[in-house]
């Protein structure tokens, strides 16, 4: 079967802005992106159906059996079998919505030739901001045993790391620790490959870190926190997300909060997880173009890809940060902040595109990476969108 990942306009709509720039089933959640979930799950390369300014990075295949995937959904073993007994036709759902489908259209259909089964248990399907750090505990327990099953970890060799409950620590091949402190007692704790750990660093789990990653001395890295490849991290973290090569590298704290790509938080940057009335958390939702009430008291920040913050910057509760902006200066800034936006509390004027991709050209150079013009011309639609 040909494997598609498919978008719906509502949950691309909620996730914003991380889905600017990519597919929903782009977005880390747990150890592993979506899409590597569904790939262990299904031991194949799918395609993806999705914004058509993105189509050239993220291309769609069409055959005549084709087997279209909910991009927001996090498979288990229980769904991944259900759709696999999917006939050409069928669909499976949960409360009206579409979970997988098989067909051989090059499009998704409103009525499907088949049944439309009704999936009995409930999935977790990631269709709102805040649902990314809600769920990444539980999803970096459930990919540990999906990655780890079949594989030895790597030695702990250094005399002066402290571990407790190693039998839920690994170690992927090259990952380093230096005189840290690992407790796996709540949580499996992953080091991906080549990773390291420095001197000092705590680290509780569930944590994951991806390939090429750094917890830098001293650094406090609370449990359901994920931070992807090729990251700098450091100062203190609480269930928060880092997609892949951003950076947190020094002291200031980060709490339920997600990062996209290419971020980078200057030296004692802080973010604000709860407000000091305990009140719910409101967060601006860029289909509503309004605040809306997550029902949850912990809330961060959420930025999309190539933004950045100034040394001692100050992010309010539940701020939102969209792509390629650069905030710095005293005060708080606001908590909405459009993408290619320039300045802080005192005000914003417009990044300049042409200035940003300069930017991002050197950001991308420092990890012997090009900016591409397919990802140039993903950025230029942002900047003519998110106004």
């Amino acid at each position: 079967m040909n494997v598609i990942l498919f978008d719906t306009p509502p949950t691309r709509a909620n996730l914003l802005p991380l889905t600017y720039t990519r597919p929903v089933a782009q977005l880390r959640v747990g150890i592993l992106t979506i899409t590597e979930k569904w790939q262990n799950y299904f031991q194949t390369l799918p395609s993806f159906s999705t914004e058509k300014y993105l189509a050239q990075k993220f291309p769609k295949k069409i055959t005549a059996d084709n087997l279209w995937l909910n991009g927001a959904v996090c498979p288990d073993e229980a769904l991944a079998e259900a759709i696999k007994k999917l006939k050409h036709g069928d669909a499976l759902s949960k409360n009206s919505v579409i979970l997988a489908a098989r067909t051989s259209s090059s499009e998704l259909p409103e009525k499907f030739e088949g049944n439309t089964i009704e999936y009995q248990n409930e999935p977790v399907i990631i269709d709102q901001l805040w649902k990314i750090y809600q769920h990444n505990g539980s999803q970096i327990r459930s990919d540990f045993k999906l990655i780890t099953s079949t594989k030895k970890s790597a030695a702990i060799k250094d005399p002066h790391t402290r571990v407790y409950n190693e039998g839920n620590i690994f170690l992927e091949e090259g990952a380093v620790l230096h005189a840290a402190i690992l407790n796996a007692e709540n949580g499996p704790i992953y080091l991906g490959k080549n990773s390291q750990v420095q001197e000092g660093a705590i680290i509780r789990g569930p944590f994951s870190l991806g390939e090429e990653s750094v917890v830098n001395m001293g650094g406090k890295m609370r449990a359901d926190t994920t931070i992807g490849p090729f990251c700098k991290i450091g100062g203190e973290v609480s269930n928060s997300v880092l997609f892949g090569y951003s950076n947190k590298a020094h002291e200031g704290f980060l709490g339920n909060s997600v990062l996209g790509e290419w971020c980078n938080l200057g030296a004692d940057t802080n973010t604000s997880n709860l407000k000091n009335n305990y009140d719910n958390v409101k967060l601006w939702n860029y289909d509503k173009k309004s605040f809306v009430d997550v029902g949850l008291s912990f809330c961060g920040l959420i930025m999309g890809d190539h933004s950045k913050s100034g040394i001692n910057t100050m992010f309010n509760t539940g701020t939102v940060v969209g792509v390629s902006s650069n905030i710095f200066g005293a005060g708080y800034p606001r908590n909405y902040i459009s993408s290619f936006q320039w300045g802080g509390a005192a005000g914003f004027t417009e990044y300049k595109f042409e200035k940003a991709m300069e930017t991002a050209e050197r950001v991308m150079a420092r990890r012997n990476m090009k900016l591409d013009e397919t990802e140039k011309s993903i950025l230029k639609n942002v900047f003519e969108k998110d106004k």
